[in-house]
């Protein structure tokens, strides 16, 4: 998630089978204030207890695009699922020897959403690149659209 790494590099992810982008409701794509608060997490000292921040969700072709305007994070995201207004998808953003995974369900309801964020930091030794440790978050986080198409039928 964006909220918690600001120098997120862009990766390309395929859709898994069986998920297709079409299933993804119209109105998850748009700008969203995304207020996230710390659930649980087993490194109180790399995760913040609470954040805001602003998430523009957008699709082109077959990739989903999660940016932060304001900080110029920009990542393509990977659909893992979609039943309903149900979506789960995630992320991955390498930098230095450090490895964050995203894993990110929402629930769509009117002009809000509400889900879990959950977080893996592992970070991985630059002498041999084997795993020196993993910190875990989990984070519940809720959204309030302030563009794109209304999850509202008309």
């Amino acid at each position: 998630m964006l909220l918690f790494c600001p120098f997120v590099l862009a990766e390309e992810y395929t859709l898994q089978a069986g998920v297709s982008i079409n299933d993804v409701p119209k109105a998850f794509f748009g700008s969203w204030r995304v207020t996230a608060k710390l659930d649980d997490t087993n490194s109180y000292g790399t995760f913040k207890p609470q954040s805001i921040d602003f998430w523009t969700l957008s699709r082109v072709g077959d990739k989903i695009t999660l940016s932060n305007p304001f900080s110029g994070a920009n990542a393509d995201v990977s659909l893992k699922s979609v039943e309903g207004n149900v979506i789960v998808f995630s992320k991955k953003a390498p930098y230095d020897n450090k490895m964050l995974t995203d894993t990110i369900t929402i629930r769509l309801s009117d002009n809000t959403f509400t889900g879990i964020n959950t977080l893996s930091l592992e970070s991985f030794s630059l002498v041999d690149n084997h795993l020196m440790k993993t910190e875990t978050a989990r984070y519940m986080i809720s959204g309030e659209k302030i563009s794109g198409e209304s999850v509202l039928k008309e």
